[in-house]
């Protein structure tokens, strides 16, 4: 169900679940990302490219895995970009420190998998909406699933993996942050 005081998110047009709970130290729904979460120098950003820090509690306890995503419906594509999809998380992880989807991956959970960004590579690609654009909400969700292993294969597209998803969320829940690049 969408609110009429926010234009509609992807999550708005899929059957509905249960949510529950996620936080973060580094990003809050409707604020700002710092720039450690928007793409480094390699992309064209100034940022860190680091994966922010996510906490999640109060899925059902039937919980088998999770999945992160990280969407900017916003980009101008006709398509959105996919900056993170990791799936396969096992059911006793409800946190992921900074940096876990990024660099040397410290922090990533051991048998997890990564669907490819819309940069083609595997893991977290930071935020990049172009100069004067405004501000791209970026809809960080985690999905509480009722299987093990998504099935999937690590470098799978966003959209195969999201297709999985759909068939075996029993919850979700989605903060979403924003970030602007000034023209």
């Amino acid at each position: 169900m969408t609110d009429s005081s926010r234009p509609p998110l992807p999550y708005d047009f899929l059957p509905e679940v249960p949510s529950f709970t996620v936080t973060s130290d580094d990003v809050a729904d409707g604020e700002p990302m710092d720039d450690a979460h928007a793409a480094d120098a390699s992309y064209g950003g100034k940022g860190q490219n680091l994966s922010p820090h996510l906490r999640w509690e109060g899925f059902p306890p039937e919980t088998r895995s999770f999945a992160v995503t990280v969407y900017d419906p916003d980009a101008p594509t006709g398509s959105g970009f996919w900056h993170w999809v990791l799936f396969d998380i096992p059911a006793g992880t409800n946190e992921l420190p900074r940096g876990a989807g990024s660099g040397d991956q410290v922090g990533r959970p051991e048998g997890t998998s990564h669907g490819r960004n819309d940069v083609g590579g595997l893991g977290f690609v930071g935020a990049f909406p172009p100069a004067g654009h405004g501000p791209h909400r970026y809809v960080i969700a985690v999905h509480a699933l009722d299987t093990d292993k998504l099935g999937p294969e690590d470098g799978s597209p966003p959209a195969y993996v999201g297709f999985n998803l759909g068939g075996h969320t029993l919850a979700r829940a989605v903060v979403v942050p924003t970030y602007e690049v000034p023209g």
